[in-house]
């Protein structure tokens, strides 16, 4: 089963990703986060981050060797790819008017990621504002939409699926103030028929169920659990 096919059939059972960000791990941390990702029922893991100082290979392989759970690239930049990954998000930040996030580094990826033969998902990457300045606004260098502004988040959703996107990640950036309100996924979820992710600010289970019932397909979770693992299992519980 491929991990779209996975994610156009959670409607019933909401899919839950873990992002691993290489800089925030070492082998240790990575094997501990692995097993206990398997134990609670994680169903994947985004492999990315905005700097990426370690290598990102070296944590795919840790990953790898201690779980079975599908690795999907959430790159950064075209340095952040792995030949081994299961799949990519090939993200497109269509709520931004910066050319390389829009098309140019995708040019220059395009024969690495063609030959690796991972699974591709495109997907229109929309950057909303939260409550504070983020690591991808700075390092993207857009801006995001207006957290009050919900009929352009719809219109850049609608947009973005015209266009071919498969799917639509709702992004409140890491370490967020706030999650994405549930009024901007309910009307985005209205609008579209592809499925929509949402990362960003999530902290509790209460917001991982709040996003889930307002139409997210798959909830991304990362900065939240890197102090306290244990946290994983009930926000996992909290998205089915």
């Amino acid at each position: 089963m491929t991990i779209y096919s996975k994610l156009i059939s959670s409607s019933k059972k909401g899919l839950f990703a873990l992002l691993v960000d290489p800089d925030k791990h070492n082998a240790d941390t990575l094997r501990g986060i692995a097993s206990y990702a398997d134990t609670c029922g994680v169903d994947l893991f985004l492999l990315g981050g905005s700097l990426i100082k370690r290598g990102m290979e070296e944590t795919l392989q840790v990953l790898k060797a201690y779980t079975d759970i599908p690795v999907t690239l959430f790159p950064g930049s075209v340095f952040h790819l792995c030949s081994n990954a299961d799949g990519i998000l090939l993200l497109s930040l269509i709520s931004g008017r910066n050319p390389e996030f829009l098309i140019g580094n995708h040019v220059v990826a395009a024969h690495a990621i063609k030959d690796s033969g991972m699974e591709v998902i495109p997907t229109g990457y929309i950057l909303v504002d939260t409550g504070k300045p983020t690591s991808v606004q700075y390092m993207s260098g857009t801006m995001p939409i207006p957290g009050n502004k919900p009929d352009i988040v719809v219109a850049t959703a609608i947009a973005g699926e015209q266009l071919g996107n498969k799917a639509i990640y709702l992004e409140g950036g890491s370490g967020a103030l706030n999650p994405i309100s549930t009024s901007i996924i309910k009307e985005v979820k209205n609008n579209i028929n592809i499925p929509i992710i949402v990362g960003g600010g999530i902290r509790t289970p209460q917001q991982v169920l709040s996003a889930r019932k307002a139409g997210a397909a798959m909830v991304v979770i990362g900065s939240a659990i890197e102090q306290n693992i244990h946290k994983l299992n009930e926000l996992v519980a909290a998205s089915r």
